[in-house]
């Protein structure tokens, strides 16, 4: 006796098929093996790169604001002419603080303001401060009224010396000043004077050490764009640098004298 069994035909497609199927899933897997370490890299190193460019970028532009702000002169209509402080020899402008004296009274003269305010303290050891000398040029050399001239004989840094013009503004009921400074100074000392309740222009001078040569120049532009960053991120003042005390020389035509050591008395307070 014989027995049939029908065997059911396979389709060799689903044979096909079925032995492929294995094969793809492992291709699958690795294929996200290979997508998960490759994320692993890629996202450090987009994170790495954005960092890089920030350092790289944030000090490039501000660089370029205080090269603009440098070669502004602004001269709006304004309460007073803030004359930023710079070295004085025992009372006696130097030719660097003689150069910002000069410009604010002519902005004076132009009817940018009424009134002046001449800015900075002294060093240990000196008897005049860099707000009183410059006062007194103002009044005697540059013949304007004793009662349009205010000095504020505080801060030996611009940090310093705008929280106490700023309180001195508030007093008098002042709300805007023209600030007379270097150019590459001008970006932020408007960042502090604003920073204390004063709508800032700047009307930078165009004489000095800080315009002297381009090499010069660059120096201040490079030690501004840190002194800037130094406020806005740390809330912190930068002190004058050596250089600059040293590059002021004595004017014979002041008929000043030198500090102790052949040095001038006083700071710049840039």
């Amino acid at each position: 006796m014989t027995v049939e069994v029908e065997v059911p035909e396979i389709d060799p497609d689903e044979m096909d098929d079925a032995e492929e199927r294995p094969r793809r899933r492992g291709r699958r897997g690795r294929g996200r093996g290979r997508r998960e370490r490759s994320l692993w890299f890629v996202i450090p190193v987009c994170v790495i790169s954005g960092l890089v460019a920030i350092v790289v970028l944030t000090p490039l532009t501000v660089g370029a604001r205080i090269w603009y702000q440098a070669r502004k002169d602004e001269r709006p209509r304004s309460d007073a002419i803030i004359v930023l402080g710079a070295a004085q020899y025992n009372g006696v402008p130097s030719p660097t603080l003689k150069w910002r004296l000069q410009h604010a009274l002519e902005l004076y003269r132009a009817g940018v303001a009424p009134a002046i305010v001449t800015v900075g303290g002294k060093a240990p050891g000196d008897n005049f401060t860099e707000a009183d000398s410059g006062r007194r040029w103002l009044i005697q050399k540059g013949g304007v009224p004793a009662a349009k001239v205010v000095a504020v004989p505080i801060g030996r840094d611009t940090l310093e010396s705008f929280k106490a013009v700023g309180k001195e503004f508030k007093r008098l009921r002042w709300s805007s000043g023209v600030i007379v400074t270097d150019p590459w100074h001008g970006l932020r000392s408007k960042r502090m004077a604003e920073a204390n309740g004063i709508s800032a222009a700047a009307s930078p001078t165009r004489s000095g050490p800080s315009v002297e040569t381009r090499d010069t120049q660059m120096h201040y532009i490079v030690r501004e764009t840190g002194g800037y960053l130094s406020y806005v991120l740390l809330g912190k003042s930068v002190k004058a640098p050596e250089e600059t005390i040293k590059s002021i020389h004595l004017d014979p035509a002041d008929g000043g004298t030198p500090g102790p050591s052949g040095s001038p008395t006083g700071t710049p307070t840039p």
